[in-house]
């Protein structure tokens, strides 16, 4: 059996660029790429998914991996697959910003601590709505979606000299507005309670000012904030599977 240098190139390329797509997902992807998770792990999952994914994968390009055009398509197939990560961890900010808008609201927003997702620090409120929603997540099968609309990617937007359209690329900038509409569709009730309360403190102050507002106030404030994040937390599930669909569509749209 003799493999000539021109089939060896192309073996090495049909491995070789559905692994940096895949990659630059699992590199950038919820979960998969949480700053806590090992390389090596992440390098192991990477070539996991691609060895199960080649088999299904329409035929590749006849253009050398090393050459000029190889190099323009190995570009392409990061792009896209950080384009498919960025796009989910979006979801995520949209959940930090709704965490953060509440703690806030609550006096709660010098709390603060290390962000195990993003290794950056949020508040102690958007950390517990992080591991609910990453809970719910999970339980979803919300990973195995994602590697599904991946793997369904690769036949809308094979591998191929074209990579994102310009029309994608606009789509994934004018997403990350969801960003504070999810965000406030999460925390608007909380919002709107605070801030009927802050008024109620405000027209005390003025009715009775020898009172100590600031005093009293504090501690009813945060006691309620967190009455009310207990009394909403329902909401987040539903708000964040919305928020999953959308970006979902969002990346079986590109093209």
């Amino acid at each position: 059996m003799v493999i000539t240098g021109s089939e060896l190139t192309a073996l090495v390329g049909s491995f070789l660029w559905p692994l940096f797509r895949v990659s630059a997902v699992v590199m950038t992807a919820p979960i998969f790429g949480a700053k806590t998770v090992p390389m090596r792990i992440k390098l192991f999952i990477s070539l996991v998914l691609t060895s199960v994914v080649v088999p299904l994968l329409p035929p590749m390009p006849a253009v050398e991996v090393f050459s000029l055009q190889g190099l323009y398509i190995t570009a392409n197939q990061i792009l896209i697959g950080v384009a498919i990560g960025f796009t989910t961890q979006l979801v995520f900010a949209a959940i930090i910003t709704a965490g953060q808008i509440v703690a806030m609201q609550m006096g709660l927003g010098f709390s603060l601590m290390v962000d195990p997702q993003n290794g950056t620090q949020a508040p102690v409120l958007s950390q517990f709505y992080i591991i609910f929603v990453v809970l719910i997540f999970l339980s979803l099968n919300g990973h195995l979606v994602l590697v599904q609309v991946m793997v369904d990617g690769f036949e809308t937007l094979p591998i191929a000299l074209t990579g994102l359209s310009t029309d994608s690329l606009w789509g994934i900038v004018t997403w990350g507005a969801y960003i504070f509409s999810g965000a406030l569709g999460i925390a608007i009730p909380t919002i709107a309670s605070l801030l009927v309360v802050n008024l109620s403190f405000g027209i005390m102050t003025r009715a009775a000012p020898q009172l100590n507002i600031f005093a009293i106030g504090f501690p009813i404030t945060m006691i309620l904030g967190f009455s009310l994040v207990l009394l909403t937390i329902s909401n987040v599930s539903p708000k964040s599977n919305e928020l999953f669909l959308n970006v979902y569509q969002l990346i079986r749209g590109f093209h």
